[in-house]
């Protein structure tokens, strides 16, 4: 599937000799090509449904991301 950063500060499959964040490993929001909303961010230890997970993003990111979405 085809990510578009809109939010954070990895670019994944940039610079991959020095890639941001160690190899793109930080928080990050993209949209996907259906127009969903994806969040990339560290794990956070909570029970959630088979397929599904939970992760921690700093504000700063999703206020980021809420903007980029608004145009």
């Amino acid at each position: 599937m085809e990510l578009t950063r809109i939010a954070g500060t990895c670019k994944l499959g940039e610079d991959e000799d020095d890639p941001p964040c160690g190899g793109g490993d930080c928080p990050t929001v993209y949209t996907a090509p259906d127009g969903s909303v994806v969040v990339q961010g560290y794990l956070v230890d909570h029970d959630v449904p088979d397929g599904e997970g939970i992760v921690s993003i700093p504000a700063e990111v999703l206020l980021e991301a809420a903007r980029a979405l608004r145009g």
